[in-house]
């Protein structure tokens, strides 16, 4: 089989993007994420010359979990990945998935007019991004 049209990562991001403090300590956090039911979140910039950072449940797993550390103690900004590689929403979704092999990543925002719109992952790129595909043979 073969997809003639992926698409858009437009088509299937994630829109519904939580963003949270640097300074906001792991354990908040990880409440946050059980609320909105994600595994990302987005890390404000601090202002217009800053960059996005990402804070991944595989973080924690690392750098907290598997280090012992109370997530009441650590903070954000010294467990997430900033600055982050960000994607177009009209990038292929079939370039994303490269891009993430390429850089080792996993998850990227998704940037339009210096604005995140959206969040896109491995997991969003197959599931909303192959699947329909399947669904119309």
């Amino acid at each position: 089989m073969k997809i003639k049209n992926w698409g858009p990562v437009r088509n299937c991001m994630r829109k519904d993007v939580t963003e949270i403090e640097g300074s906001l300590d792991v354990l908040s956090a990880l409440k946050i994420m059980k609320e909105v039911g994600d595994t990302s979140l987005i890390v404000k910039r601090r202002d217009e010359r800053d960059e996005y950072g990402m804070l991944l449940f595989s973080d924690i797993a690392k750098e907290v979990v598997a280090k012992n550390r109370a997530p009441e103690r650590v903070s954000v900004y010294e467990i997430m990945a900033k600055p982050v590689l960000t994607v177009r929403p009209d990038m292929e979704m079939r370039y994303c998935a490269r891009l993430f092999e390429n850089f080792g990543i996993s998850h990227a925002p998704v940037i339009e007019n210096d604005k995140i719109i959206g969040a896109v992952s491995y997991y969003r790129l197959v599931l909303h991004g192959l699947l329909p595909e399947l669904d119309e043979e």
